[in-house]
C-alpha cells in the first residue's frame, strides 16, 4: 500500500514536470462577469475561527510602492510600524533591553552556553565605527521578536511589518511564520515582502497588489482597479500601541546614557584635560585681567560640550527609530530625558568653569556671577539642543543654524568691539546676554554703552531666553497650522468612510469586525445587506472549495487505480521513459485542455 501511494504521488508529479501545459491552471479572464460565485471561487480564503484577527499581504514588483504604502498608511492611521530595518545604536546590550527576554530568539542558546549572553551587543556601524555584535539577519529577528513580546498585553492593534524575511535564513523562516501566527490571533497585520511569497499567501486573509504602471490604483483579493486613498482608508481597523514608562525604561535610559559610548565619559575625560591645561596657563593671574579669564573659560568650556551637543541629531535619529521598534519608552518621553541630561552637563561644565576662575583669579564670586555665566553658556547651545532634539533638520543643518547665536554674538554684542558700530545696528547687542555679562566686568563697564544701572542679571536671564522663546512660538505657531490642516484632511476622510464602497472594502478586507468600525463612522451602506451579503458569498466560497476539494481526492483516486502494479524497477523505467506524445502535438494538447477548462 505504501509503494502504491508513493507510485501514484511520483506519477503525478513526473506527469506534470513532463507536460506543464496539460496541467497548468488557466489564466483568469478578467473581462467575466464579476458573478457572486466567480468571486468567492476566486479568493481561496479559509473562514477564519471567531478569535483571529486579520493578516494582509501586500506584494508586487520591485519599485511598485510596497514600502510607499505602508508608509502612507503609517500617516494615516495609528499604528506599530516596523521598517525594513531600524537602525539601532550599536553598543547597546541585548540583556539590557528592558522588559524583554532574549531567551525566546532562536539563536539565544548558543551565547548563553558560550557565556557570552550578557556581553552580547545590538553591532552594527556608528558614525563610521563598527562594533561587532549581531548579524544583521539576528538584529532582524531580535526586533521581530521585541514586537511579540511587547504587543503580547494588549489587543486589536495594527502592526505594519515591511520585509519581515528581508536578511533572514530559510532555517529561521518557521520561526517568523509561528510569531506571525501567534500575532494574528490578537491584532490586524499588514506586511510587505518579496520572500517566501507563497508562504504568506497560504497565511494570508487578504492580499494587496500594487503596481508601478498604475500607482493611484491597486488590487484588493480579486477586487480590480481599487482606489489606492480608499484602500488605505480600509486598513483603519485597529489601535495604536500604548506606551508605558516604568523604573525598567529608566534604568536601561542611564545605563546606555552613562555607558563608554554614550558620550558622557568621554565629555569629562576632555574636560579634565582642557581645564587642567586652563589652570596651568591662567594660573596667578592678575586683577584688570578678568576679561581674558573669562573669554578663555568660556572657550574652554563650548568646545567641551560642543561635540555633545552636536551628535544630538543622531541620537535623535536612532533614538525615534528605536522607539517606532518598541525597543524603550515613547519618544517624547526620551527627549524630555535626554533635555534634562544635556541641561544637567551643561550646568556641571559651568560650575568646573567657574571653580577654575575662581582658582586663578578669584574677583569674580558671587551668585551674580556663576547664573550670568550659566546663562550665558547656554545661550549659546540652547539652539544645537533644541534643533537637535525638536526637529527634523538634518546633520549639517543644525551645526549651521545651531552657531548662529555664537556667530551672531561676535558681531552685535559688541563685547569685542566696545563703543563701535553703526548707530541702529548696534542696538541689536540688548538681544544678548554676553553683553550684559561684560557690563558686570569690573573696569569693562564703562567702556559699554548702555549698559543698565540696575536689574542687569534679569535682562541677561531674559535675553539667553530669546532663542527658546522664538523656538516654541515657532513650534507653537506650526502646530496650529498643522492641526487645521490635518482636520480639513480628517473631514474629506470622514466623508469617504461613509461611502458604500469604503463599506463593501472593509468588510472584503476584515468580514464581520469591519461592522463595528463602520457604525462608528456612520456609514451611508445597508450594514445588515451588506453583512448578509458577504456571509452568503463566504459560505458559496467554502462550497466551491469543498466540491474543489472532493474532485481533486476523486481524481487522485482513479490515478492511483491506474498505477501499474508491477516492481518498483519497471515503475521507474516507466518514469524515465520517453514522451509518448510528440512534441508538436503537446502545445495543441494544452491549449485544448485549457479550452475545456475554461
Amino acid at each position: 500500500q505504501s509503494q502504491s501511494a508513493f507510485f501514484s504521488v511520483t506519477l503525478c508529479r513526473a506527469q506534470e514536470q513532463r507536460y506543464p501545459l496539460l496541467y497548468s491552471k488557466p489564466p483568469i479572464q478578467q473581462d467575466w462577469p464579476a458573478t457572486p460565485l466567480l468571486l468567492a471561487s476566486t479568493k481561496s480564503k479559509t473562514p477564519k475561527r471567531a478569535h483571529e484577527m486579520t493578516l494582509t499581504v501586500c506584494v508586487g514588483a520591485s519599485g511598485s510602492g510596497k514600502t510607499t504604502f505602508l508608509n502612507d498608511v503609517h500617516k494615516s492611521h495609528k499604528c506599530t510600524y516596523i521598517r525594513q530595518y531600524h537602525n539601532l545604536r550599536p553598543y547597546i546590550a541585548v540583556s539590557s533591553i528592558p522588559n524583554f527576554d532574549p531567551n525566546k530568539l532562536p539563536y539565544w542558546d548558543i551565547y548563553v552556553k558560550e557565556k557570552k549572553d550578557a556581553k552580547i551587543i545590538v553591532g552594527g556601524t556608528l558614525a563610521g565605527q563598527f562594533m561587532a555584535g549581531l548579524s544583521g539577519g539576528q538584529r532582524k529577528l531580535l526586533l521581530f521578536e521585541l514586537i511579540v513580546q511587547r504587543t503580547a498585553d494588549q489587543r486589536n492593534l495594527l502592526i505594519v511589518l515591511d520585509e519581515p524575511f528581508a536578511g533572514v535564513t530559510d532555517d529561521f523562516v518557521p520561526f517568523i511564520v509561528k510569531r506571525l501566527e501567534d500575532m494574528r490571533k490578537e491584532h490586524n497585520i499588514l506586511l510587505v515582502t518579496n520572500d517566501h511569497v507563497d508562504v504568506l499567501k497560504k497565511m494570508a486573509d487578504n492580499t494587496v497588489t500594487v503596481s508601478a504602471i498604475d500607482r493611484s490604483r491597486v488590487k484588493v483579493n480579486g477586487r480590480e482597479g481599487v482606489d489606492r486613498e480608499l484602500a488605505l482608508l480600509a486598513m483603519s481597523i485597529g489601535d495604536e500601541y500604548r506606551h508605558g514608562t516604568n523604573n525598567s525604561d529608566l534604568e536601561f535610559f542611564a545605563k546606555v546614557e552613562l555607558s563608554k559610548m554614550g558620550g558622557i565619559p568621554n565629555v569629562g575625560v576632555f574636560a579634565v584635560f582642557a581645564f587642567g591645561l586652563f589652570l596651568l596657563m591662567f594660573w596667578d593671574s592678575k586683577q584688570g585681567s578678568e576679561a581674558l579669564v573669562l573669554i578663555a573659560a568660556g572657550m574652554v568650556a563650548f568646545f567641551t560640550l560642543n561635540p555633545y551637543f552636536l551628535q544630538l541629531v543622531d541620537w535623535r535619529v536612532y533614538m525615534i527609530e528605536e522607539a517606532e521598534a518598541l525597543l524603550h519608552s515613547s519618544k517624547s518621553m526620551n527627549k524630555i530625558l535626554k533635555t534634562c541630561l544635556t541641561l544637567g552637563l551643561l550646568l556641571v561644565v559651568t560650575i568646573i568653569q567657574y571653580l577654575c576662575m575662581e582658582a586663578v583669579l578669584g574677583t569674580m564670586s558671587g551668585a551674580d556671577w556663576f547664573f550670568g555665566i550659566l546663562f550665558d553658556n547656554g545661550s549659546l547651545l540652547v539652539a544645537i539642543l533644541l534643533l537637535g532634539l525638536y526637529s527634523d533638520l538634518p546633520d549639517q543643518a543644525v551645526q549651521i543654524f545651531g552657531a548662529m547665536p555664537f556667530l551672531f554674538m561676535i558681531f552685535f554684542s559688541t563685547t569685542f568691539s566696545p563703543g563701535a558700530g553703526v548707530s541702529g545696528v548696534k542696538a541689536l547687542r540688548y538681544l544678548f546676554s554676553r553683553f550684559y555679562l561684560w557690563c558686570m566686568i569690573p573696569g569693562t563697564q564703562d567702556q559699554m554703552d548702555g549698559c543698565p544701572s540696575e536689574n542687569n542679571l534679569l535682562y541677561l536671564i531674559l535675553s539667553s531666553l530669546l532663542v527658546p522663546f522664538l523656538f516654541v512660538s515657532y513650534k507653537g505657531l506650526k502646530y496650529l497650522i498643522v492641526t487645521a490642516n490635518k482636520e480639513k484632511q480628517s473631514q474629506g476622510r470622514r466623508e469617504s468612510m461613509k461611502s458604500v464602497e469604503f463599506a463593501q472594502l472593509q468588510m472584503e478586507l476584515f468580514g464581520d469586525k469591519a461592522l463595528h468600525n463602520l457604525k462608528t463612522v456612520g456609514s451611508a451602506a445597508d450594514l445588515k445587506k451588506l453583512a448578509d451579503t458577504f456571509t452568503s458569498e463566504r459560505s458559496i466560497g467554502g462550497n466551491v472549495r469543498e466540491v474543489a476539494s472532493r474532485d481533486a481526492t476523486e481524481k487522485g483516486s482513479s490515478d492511483d487505480e491506474s498505477v501499474d502494479k508491477g516492481s518498483f524497477e519497471g515503475f521507474m523505467a516507466f518514469l524515465n521513459a520517453p514522451s509518448p506524445l510528440p512534441k508538436t502535438n503537446i502545445a495543441a494538447a494544452g491549449s485544448s485542455e485549457n479550452d475545456n477548462r475554461v
